[in-house]
């Protein structure tokens, strides 16, 4: 059982940067994927980032390549997404997910992560 909880959520102003953090129960190299996602309300959970935990390949959503960076500190068991750049669309609820199904590419996809944090609020004003 892999537990996850993530910090850093908040309120900030358009253009600003956050940093959200995910600290996980056990070592994430014992785990094949993590990721984060996000979710407004009566909508589908969307994947923003995604990184392999060997080797640290990263994947990203279209709508937040070149403004989010996700990289992980296996010494801290903590995977990381930086926020820059942040656009009032960027407003969701952002869950951190870890995966240990076999994959070759970083997913995006709710079905290929097994373990779910609780979730941290960004709220972005214009």
């Amino acid at each position: 059982q892999v537990q996850l909880v993530e910090s850093g959520g908040g309120s900030v102003q358009e253009g600003k940067s956050l940093t959200l953090s995910c600290t996980a129960s056990v070592d994430i190299t014992h785990t094949v994927s993590m990721g984060w996602f996000r979710q407004v309300p009566e909508k589908g959970r969307e994947g923003v980032a995604a990184i392999l935990t060997h080797g640290a390949l990263t994947n990203y959503a279209d709508s937040v390549k070149g403004r989010f960076i996700i990289s992980q500190d296996n010494a801290r068991n903590t995977v990381y997404l930086q926020m820059n750049d942040l656009k009032p669309e960027d407003t969701a609820m952002y869950f951190c997910a870890a995966g240990t199904r076999p994959t070759l590419d970083p997913p995006l996809a709710t079905a290929r992560f097994n373990y779910w944090g609780q979730g941290t609020q960004v709220s972005v004003s214009s």
